[in-house]
């Protein structure tokens, strides 16, 4: 079996100085240029549909117009391929655009269906949406831009912070739901005492 505590960066046991923006503040930013999707994912998404599109806008229920045509190879998908789900024009959204899914609350659609069927909040969401604002660094690894780069974007889903907190605690929820809790335990486990 993969030890997936290795799959994380060094970089992640580091302490910097920044912490989580709120939904209210943020209003959902990360979602103005909408998301690729892992194919399996994307079936499920269509198989749920029927739970999906009661929280999508009126002129959004159609899942027909959910994905773009677009198919990408990405050796970090389970399929190895990755649909980008639609973006639309959105003056009220921060960029001007917004994905799909992104409904005027700025919650998303695939997350409050989920809650609202008494599934795990993530059960449809996307794994880079999940992952977001993490990412993989060239060998493959879960890791974290800079800290300026990270705080300084006005649209950013992390702030300044008064002092330095481990990122692992910053991005606990995201990390125990991608590597399980034990091994999440162990991450911690190899933080500095």
């Amino acid at each position: 079996m993969e030890n997936r505590v290795e799959r994380i960066s060094p970089r992640l046991l580091q302490s910097e100085p920044m912490q989580r923006c709120s939904l209210d503040a943020c209003r959902a930013a990360c979602c103005l240029h909408g998301v690729w999707v892992d194919l399996a994912e994307v079936r499920d998404i269509f198989a749920h549909a029927g739970l999906i599109r009661p929280h999508m806008p009126p002129a959004h229920q159609d899942p027909k117009g959910w994905f773009d045509e677009r198919l990408e190879e990405d050796e970090h998908a389970l399929t190895g391929q990755v649909r980008h789900t639609t973006v639309l024009p959105d003056a009220d959204h921060y960029g001007g655009t917004s994905c799909v899914f992104l409904r005027a609350d700025y919650k998303c659609a695939l997350q409050v269906a989920a809650q609202e069927a008494g599934m795990h909040p993530w059960r449809f969401k996307p794994f880079y949406c999940i992952l977001h604002p993490l990412d993989f660094d060239d060998q493959g690894h879960i890791t974290l831009d800079e800290t300026d780069l990270l705080v300084s974007e006005p649209g950013s889903c992390l702030r300044p912070a008064a002092k330095p907190v481990p990122l692992i605690e910053i991005f606990a929820e995201e990390l125990r739901y991608l590597l399980g809790v034990k091994d999440y335990r162990r991450l911690i486990s190899r933080l500095p005492r």
